[in-house]
């Protein structure tokens, strides 16, 4: 089992819950993830990662599979000017490489905002820490877990 991997397994069961991610393979898209684990697109939990401008750090976005983040809604909301986050700063300050960034187990854990639209299921997946693997959980329990703040930040 992968670094990445232990660490968010670990941030879920110290989160009380007994959530165990599972391998389902590699996806690239949100569409792809949906398809291999057989739900909506918007049950989808992405992990968007942006780099403030003024302050170097990375800021999260976890938003639904199926919508994309509104970089003037995102930058007001993180107070600074959002840049593209390069795979370095990814890894740096998540531990994570870019297409398994997961909402929980960080590092260092980002600032974080939460799309509203998840909570309209039951349950979402989410990457756990690597591009094949993910779980599920009650997206009301992510965003406790996650840390982030509830916010309208999608196009």
């Amino acid at each position: 089992m992968s670094k990445s991997l232990k660490r968010v397994t670990r941030a879920l069961s110290e989160a009380g819950l007994d959530i165990a991610p599972v391998e389902v393979g590699q996806a690239t898209t949100a569409e792809m993830a949906a398809a291999l684990v057989g739900c909506e697109v918007d049950q989808i939990a992405k992990s968007i990662i942006f780099a403030g401008q003024n302050s170097g750090a990375a800021i999260l976005f976890v938003t639904a599979g199926g919508a994309q983040v509104d970089g003037a809604r995102a930058g007001a909301l993180a107070g600074e000017p959002l840049g593209k986050a390069d795979a370095a700063l990814i890894r740096a300050q998540t531990g994570f490489a870019i297409g398994g960034v997961s909402p929980v187990g960080h590092l260092t854990p980002p600032r974080a905002f939460f799309d509203r639209r998840l909570l309209d299921f039951d349950e979402v997946w989410a990457a756990a820490g690597t591009p094949r693997h993910v779980f599920a959980a009650p997206p009301g329990e992510l965003l406790r877990i996650s840390g982030a703040q509830l916010a309208d930040f999608t196009k």
